[in-house]
């Protein structure tokens, strides 16, 4: 009996289960709404500095946290939230990056009036040349360096160009899916 092939896929998504679902079902698939942007640009905020794993493995307990990623129920979150989120061992307990999960959700309600979904799209590239390899994906790009100027300038918090870059790689904003990947030979 034959097996099938084991897919090629970017090397980072090979070291974990997680990583594999979400590099194959998620990672660079556009995507849209209020709702699952403000959920990705949440998790790149609480991701800095730690692994994406640790993010995916608590992914569940965020969504449960913050009412689901839903913007007006978390702009309305207060100081006891930030108290009860402190406590929860299922999710990052960093004051800083909580506070700013709340404070954006703020922002998108009070500074965004075109919505969350046609102000960071308007940043994606109209072309964008595919890595070949890894060592060929930047940490930053022109337009998330612009993004992120954007975002502060409307009272966003921990959405830098590095994270702004991550979250356009991750809602297929830019596809860096390499050369190799078998994702890059899917149509998007």
């Amino acid at each position: 009996m034959s097996t099938a092939p084991e897919r090629v896929r970017c090397a980072w998504a090979n070291s974990a289960p997680e990583y594999v679902r979400y590099h194959d079902e998620e990672w660079g698939t556009p995507l849209h709404g209020e709702r699952a942007l403000f959920e990705r640009m949440s998790l790149e905020a609480f991701q800095s500095g730690l692994s994406w794993l640790i993010i995916l493995r608590k992914r569940e307990n965020f969504r449960a946290a913050f009412a689901g990623f839903d913007v007006d129920a978390v702009a309305g979150f207060d100081h006891r939230d930030i108290d009860r989120l402190l406590a929860d061992a299922g999710i990052v307990r960093n004051r800083a990056k909580i506070e700013a999960t709340i404070a954006n959700a703020q922002a998108i309600r009070a500074a965004v009036p075109e919505g969350l979904d046609e102000l960071l799209w308007s940043y994606a590239p109209a072309e964008h040349a595919r890595p070949a390899g890894l060592g060929d994906v930047p940490a930053t790009s022109p337009e998330s360096t612009a993004m992120a100027k954007q975002l502060k300038k409307r009272g966003f918090r921990f959405v830098g160009p590095t994270t702004a870059y991550a979250l356009m790689q991750a809602t297929g904003m830019v596809d860096d899916h390499v050369a190799t990947c078998w994702r890059a030979a899917t149509p998007r």
